[in-house]
């Protein structure tokens, strides 16, 4: 008898062992949480060269902003002058050194804006001259084109980084001077080729599509009403961000729906001293990407400069971070510098409503 439940005994537990061994499952592998990527672009406003700057050493313009340029993994720089060879001249019929270009290349500037007003100032030849010099600096640059193929190549400019697509739609108002000449070419504000471009960038692939505007009211730190129409179009063609320059002073901000507007940024460096025109911004727009490849743009990041004139700050031209030299009024050649600076500081953001 026991040696009978013995036996029974044994073959339950074989029984057990098997069953055991046949619901036995292979662990699912463990979900790792993958930081999303984050792409951070620069936007500086016009860089520009009147009379009086080519008396005076231009890599000092923007030295101090050489970190920040430097550091993005995309900067863009609105360049409003020509390049179209001796003689030199400033306004009304701009033409820089071609060095110029070079050093704000240098200073870690990847795309040069050249749809603006001042782009034609030394006709076609100067246009030309000028595209050619950028070309042989193998920067990349958008808003104008030599001839029909490198316009469609360059308009909208296709930038690719960390894997996303960025598309950067660049036009202006007019051009101080008028063309006959078919070639080369600028991206002028209208419609129906402002909305060629933004389809044209998103059957390209473009994650990501920033409108880049030359337009507004010279002086005016609110924006206009036709600006503001003109948003409002550009958010329903489908871009994701607006950042606009050329009325030499900062304007507001907004934003429509998801689209962050950033009206003007004003000027980068000049020889301008009307009220609120050495005051500007430089642009910062984070575009994270999360773990499904989905980019989107953050709140962009505002940060206050000064352009200071020659014998203020130091003897020549600088353009500075206002808030890094708050507090700082011994620094200054001319204290009253100083003083402008900061009033014109805080007259601006209680205008314009900015919070940097």
């Amino acid at each position: 008898m026991r040696l009978k439940f013995y036996i029974l005994f044994l073959l339950a537990c074989c029984s057990a062992s098997a069953q055991t061994t046949i619901r036995t499952y292979l662990p699912r592998p463990r979900t790792y949480y993958v930081e999303p990527d984050t792409v951070e672009m620069v936007f500086i406003g016009d860089v520009m060269m009147h009379a009086r700057q080519l008396e005076y050493d231009y890599t000092d313009f923007l030295e101090p902003l050489r970190p920040l340029l430097s550091q993005a993994d995309i900067a863009v720089a609105n360049m409003e002058f020509t390049l179209a060879g001796k003689p030199y001249s400033g306004y009304p019929a701009f033409s820089a050194p071609d060095g110029y270009a070079t050093y704000v290349k240098d200073l870690g500037v990847d795309v040069f804006l050249t749809a603006n007003n001042h782009i034609t100032d030394k006709g076609e030849n100067g246009l030309r001259r000028t595209l050619q010099i950028y070309d042989s600096l193998r920067v990349r640059h958008t808003g104008t084109g030599l001839e029909e193929r490198t316009f469609h190549r360059d308009n909208p400019l296709m930038l690719y980084c960390k894997g996303l697509r960025i598309a950067l739609v660049n036009f202006t108002y007019g051009t101080n001077t008028q063309t006959s000449y078919e070639w080369p070419s600028v991206s002028l504000m209208d419609k129906d080729e402002v909305s060629r471009q933004v389809s044209r960038a998103r059957e390209l692939g473009a994650d990501i599509v920033i409108a880049v505007p030359h337009w507004g009211t010279e002086y005016s730190l609110r924006h206009s009403r036709e600006q503001e129409l003109w948003a409002q179009w550009l958010e329903e063609k489908g871009v994701d961000a607006i950042i606009g320059a050329h009325p030499h002073v900062v304007q507001d901000t907004t934003s429509i729906g998801a689209v962050p507007v950033i009206y003007s940024m004003g000027n980068a460096v000049s020889n301008m001293s009307a009220e609120n025109t050495r005051l500007e911004l430089a642009v910062t727009l984070k575009i994270a990407v999360d773990r499904h490849r989905r980019a989107r743009v953050l709140t962009p990041e505002l940060t206050f400069l000064w352009c200071t004139l020659p014998g203020k700050l130091t003897d020549g031209y600088q353009t500075i971070p206002v808030k890094k030299y708050l507090g700082h009024r011994e620094m200054w050649i001319s204290p009253s510098d100083y003083d402008n600076m900061v009033t014109t500081y805080r007259r601006v953001r209680t205008v314009t409503g900015i919070q940097d």
